[in-house]
């Protein structure tokens, strides 16, 4: 029964490891991480293992929202100053990841917010790149908010 119970945390931990951002990559990790120290320190494996993954996920996630913060500064920088039709290229010191986006003209929205799409180039962990046309629009306070 016990062992059923770790078995199952790691493989959520697993599943969730597929997860689109940095930060829900990061969580899963520290959860994977996190249980098997917690398992392998605690008397109780089970209660070690739950306690552990979620310290774990908790520290993760951090670290991974950091990271998307700085490609998001980046993205930002891009949308507010790069004129339309530039790429503005940069790498991830930390994932490594290359980046590339190209704003194009800005325009009003329906409700009167100033939009941008943007085309996002990355190359995963292996190598192989990724395309994603995205749309963002301008916060009163001159940051971008991606809607999708």
């Amino acid at each position: 029964m016990r062992k059923g119970i770790l078995l199952m945390v790691l493989i959520l931990a697993l599943v969730a490891g597929g997860c689109a951002n940095k930060a829900q990559t990061g969580a899963a990790g520290g959860a994977l991480g996190g249980a098997a120290i917690g398992a392998l320190l605690s008397g109780n494996k089970v209660q070690g293992a739950a306690i552990g993954a979620g310290v774990g996920m908790l520290l993760g996630y951090i670290v991974g929202n950091e990271w998307d913060k700085s490609d998001s500064q980046k993205l930002n920088h891009t949308l507010e100053n790069q004129p339309s039709g530039q790429t503005s290229s940069w790498k991830n010191p930390d994932t490594g990841r290359y980046y590339a986006a190209t704003p194009e003209p800005a325009y009003t929205g329906a409700d009167n917010r100033m939009y941008r799409d943007v085309y996002i180039e990355t190359t995963d962990a292996d190598g192989k790149p990724q395309k994603v046309k995205a749309k963002a629009y301008r916060n009163p306070d001159g940051t971008w908010q991606m809607v999708q």
